[in-house]
């Protein structure tokens, strides 16, 4: 009934949010501890202190900061850098070169040390002071295919020694005969030193040297002296007084005049070698 007795049209009653009671509570509370907190009291000061950690200095002196411009380089100092690089590079490059031609030089010379080709012509006697000064071995040096002509163009060169060693065996005997032929006889010793060696080293060794390597250069040598050799064989052949030959032919050259035994079978010796020498 005690509903019924409430006037609806009374005035309600103010509510005030703030004092409920758990609010005012604490509220209460919070104003206390407020109250009693006193931030420059020594306790609170050592509290402050104690929670406190302090920014780590930095060691050193301290400089200030600098800010680094960014210089571009200018085209000078690209073109040195460019150049001292190329340089740089070249003297790299010759350092390996000069090592090579080092190791080169040491690989030549260690093969030197142990070669066996050793100069075997002429053929001369340990003892003797005079070493050989060719090597020549017509299997090793020659290919199989023109071995046979090296071989009969060495034998040609023999006989073509030969055949100087008679002419002046020939215009000896004729000067034993006849005295005024002593300048025959001196010439045929001058060729027979002369021709020998020359023809070796002028026709026989260049055509040696183009069959070992194949050089048409030393093909070019070989017949060319050899040509010149033939038509000094003409003159030869002739005999021609005077010129050292004894001649090819009975009635030509040193043949004429009177003629000792000995120097007929020399001059037909040396008329059946000249043609072929």
């Amino acid at each position: 009934m005690s509903g019924f007795d409430t006037n609806p049209f009374a005035d309600p009653v103010d509510i005030n949010p703030f004092q409920d009671p758990s609010v005012t509570q604490l509220t209460n509370t919070s104003q206390s501890g407020l109250d009693e907190f006193n931030p420059f009291s020594e306790s609170s000061q050592l509290t402050n202190a104690a929670r406190t950690t302090p920014a780590a200095q930095p060691s050193g002196h301290s400089q200030p900061a600098v800010l680094q411009t960014s210089v571009e380089p200018t085209p000078q100092a690209v073109a040195a850098a460019a150049q001292a690089g190329l340089l740089q590079q070249q003297a790299e490059l010759e350092r390996k070169a000069a090592e090579l031609e080092k190791k080169e030089r040491e690989l030549q010379s260690h093969a030197a040390s142990i070669d066996p080709r050793q100069n075997n012509w002429p053929p001369l006697p340990k003892k003797c002071p005079i070493k050989p000064c060719f090597y020549q071995d017509f299997s090793a040096d020659i290919p199989a295919d023109y071995q046979r002509i090296c071989k009969m163009l060495y034998y040609l060169w023999m006989l073509h020694s030969i055949t100087l060693l008679l002419n002046l065996l020939a215009c000896l005997a004729w000067f034993t005969v006849q005295t005024e032929r002593g300048v025959d006889f001196g010439l045929s010793i001058l060729w027979f030193i002369l021709f020998t060696p020359c023809a070796f080293l002028c026709w026989y060794r260049p055509i040696y040297k183009a069959f070992r390597s194949d050089s048409s250069f030393s093909f070019f040598v070989f017949f060319f002296v050899f040509f010149c050799q033939i038509a000094i064989y003409v003159i030869q052949a002739v005999g021609i007084p005077g010129w050292g030959d004894s001649g090819t032919f009975p009635n030509t050259g040193c043949s004429v005049g009177v003629r000792h035994p000995s120097s007929r079978v020399l001059e037909q010796l040396h008329s059946i070698l000249l043609p072929p020498g």
